[in-house]
């Protein structure tokens, strides 16, 4: 995680998805408080996914692939906001993502209450280098067979579990 990204503020969130503070990222990180997040999915005109390999610096799960664009909401963005905001950083495109489910995450590493999306958009991207080593579309197949021997962001995973159960 960069320097400005640890001071970045970011709400703690109650059971609820309500937020009852405000803290750094770092602090959020070190403690691993319950805050808010968007995912969004990003399929081309053919149905592949979009998915990226996350540069080694990223707070949580460095150097994994993952299936969503998106992240950490900063203290009182929206939703939706966030969601334009983390498009526009990561992918380099002006987008109105669609918003579809809430979304709830939680292992050992983070507390997650966040909120998924889709974006259709066949690129191209200007991805952004503090974030992204690489990304390409696969089919949401491939997914599968790629998570089983590569590492995935667990979360994102999961976001694609709930998003095929639903649609």
């Amino acid at each position: 995680m960069t320097q400005d990204a640890a001071k970045e503020l970011v709400d703690v969130i109650d059971a609820e998805g309500r937020p009852v503070g405000v803290v750094t990222r770092a602090e959020m990180r070190a403690r691993r408080l319950p805050h808010r997040c968007t995912y969004i999915l990003v399929f081309n005109s053919r149905g592949e996914l979009f998915i990226h390999l996350r540069t080694a610096t990223k707070d949580v799960f460095p150097s994994y692939w993952d299936v969503t664009i998106g992240g950490v909401l900063a203290a009182g963005e929206s939703f939706d906001a966030g969601a334009r905001r983390e498009a526009g950083e990561e992918l380099g495109v002006d987008v109105a993502p669609v918003r579809l489910f809430p979304f709830r995450y939680h292992d050992a590493r983070t507390t997650v209450y966040g909120m998924v999306y889709r974006v259709d958009h066949d690129g191209p991207f200007r991805l952004q280098p503090e974030e992204i080593v690489r990304g390409e579309f696969i089919t949401p197949g491939d997914v599968d067979l790629r998570a089983a021997c590569q590492p995935f962001c667990p979360d994102g995973l999961a976001v694609l579990r709930e998003y095929r159960l639903k649609n």
